[in-house]
């Protein structure tokens, strides 16, 4: 047991020595603060986009209610005119009057759907830039954990370079900047 006390203990007193080990605390504390920072927005994020998908959802379905409605109306005035009833103009011109308002409410709901699905990708973009954020965050906490146990300063160097990326995407996610690398995203998807 003595062994591993001294085993442990003194790359921990020469730790304490360093300045590395000062900075990776500096680094840490400013990474971790930022990566909770950027939680909270990606979780505003992501409820916005479930809520513009249910709106999407419900619009699609009026869509399919309305196109319906508009089918039930032109099958009626087809039947209408193979059986040209007397006086039947008038029913004509009624259900005509009709399937004109279900194309045109049609029309109406199927660009308020394509508005909240165009609203859902638009946020998806920032989520994804959110989540991109929170990884290279947390691999570079990761790494800036092993620099202070190894003592390295290139490995600080990398973990810091690692943490100035995560907080490049996390800021254009939150000023709305469309930074978006599909390499890093392939390659993490």
């Amino acid at each position: 047991m003595t062994e591993i006390t001294d085993t442990i203990r003194e790359p921990l007193e020469d730790a304490s020595k360093s300045k590395i080990n000062a900075m990776v605390a500096l680094f840490v504390a400013i990474t971790a603060t930022f990566m909770a920072i950027c939680n909270v927005k990606d979780g505003n994020i992501v409820q916005a986009m479930d809520q513009a998908q249910a709106h999407s959802i419900d619009a699609w379905s009026y869509f399919q209610a309305k196109s319906t409605k508009q089918s039930n109306a032109e099958n009626t005035l087809e039947i209408i005119k193979l059986q040209k009833q007397p006086g039947s103009d008038s029913i004509i011109k009624k259900y005509e009057a009709l399937i004109a308002r279900y194309d045109k409410e049609k029309n109406e709901i199927k660009a308020e759907a394509e508005g909240y699905a165009k609203q859902y990708d638009d946020l998806n973009l920032f989520d994804d830039q959110f989540d991109m954020t929170e990884a290279l965050l947390t691999i570079s906490i990761a790494m800036f954990g092993i620099s202070a146990l190894t003592q390295r300063k290139w490995l600080l160097y990398f973990a810091s370079s690692v943490s100035l990326l995560g907080i490049i995407f996390g800021l254009a996610a939150f000023f709305k900047v469309s930074l978006h690398s599909d390499f890093i995203s392939r390659i993490l998807g």
